[in-house]
């Protein structure tokens, strides 16, 4: 089957970013899926009885850290350069 979804597309399924197009963007969205997708798993494990709340937590908390670097390294939320949101030249 040619035309068949990966396993990877299947177990890390990704959207389309739809954002202002910009490279620290769309590695942060990637980033971004990433941590959902992370979560949800961690959630599951939870609710199944395979990982406690407590190690949910903790795993999740280390995630946020992980999450919140990677949005302080690319700078976003900080228009350093870019203090007009319009794209008008």
């Amino acid at each position: 089957m040619a035309n068949s979804p990966s396993s990877d597309d299947f177990l890390y399924p990704r959207s389309s970013y739809r954002g202002k197009v910009k490279p620290e963007n769309l590695v942060f969205n990637a980033n971004l899926q990433e941590f959902a997708q992370r979560v949800s798993y961690i959630c599951n494990l939870e609710t199944a009885g395979k990982i406690s709340p407590d190690q949910a937590y903790h795993q999740i908390k280390d995630l946020w850290k992980l999450l919140k670097h990677s949005k302080q390294e690319l700078s976003i939320g900080e228009d350093l350069f870019d203090n007009n949101d319009n794209d008008e030249e």
